[in-house]
């Protein structure tokens, strides 16, 4: 488990990424005017989240994401930066739950909630290695 000691409701942590053009949706590359993908955004907010528990998990710990609720309020041309704020509201056990906030240098980009669940690689191989096992199983 987590040092629940020290990991605790209210941490709060923030990181700052400059938009660039691989940030952007394949889709619309032609438009004059690229912005940051919604897809892009989703993994900042992760990222944020891992970076804000990773210094107190315990060896052979990492965490998961298991659910994402975030609205994609404003477009964020490449080029400006947006900073991502991750406030853990909630430790059940294992789950944490965050409040998210993307704000570009201009207005509020992104906000919603973001889960994760604290994984141990030692329980989590094992099982892995039996769903392709059975997948593979099953396939052939």
């Amino acid at each position: 488990m987590a040092e629940t000691g020290t990991l605790a409701v209210g941490l709060t942590y923030s990181r700052t990424v400059t938009v660039t053009e691989d940030m952007t949706p394949v889709h619309l590359r032609a438009d004059p005017i690229q912005v940051l993908s919604t897809p892009d955004m989703i993994r900042l907010i992760e990222g944020t989240a891992i970076d804000a528990v990773k210094p107190y998990l315990a060896a052979g710990q990492s965490t998961v994401g298991t659910r994402v609720d975030v609205a994609h309020l404003a477009a964020t041309p490449v080029g400006m930066t947006v900073t991502i704020t991750v406030d853990l509201t909630e430790i059940d056990r294992r789950r944490l739950g965050f409040r998210v906030e993307v704000r570009d240098e201009l207005d509020e980009a992104g906000k919603g909630t973001h889960e994760r669940f604290i994984i141990d690689s030692a329980q989590r191989m094992p099982r892995l290695e039996d769903k392709v096992n059975r997948w593979k199983a099953k396939a052939h």
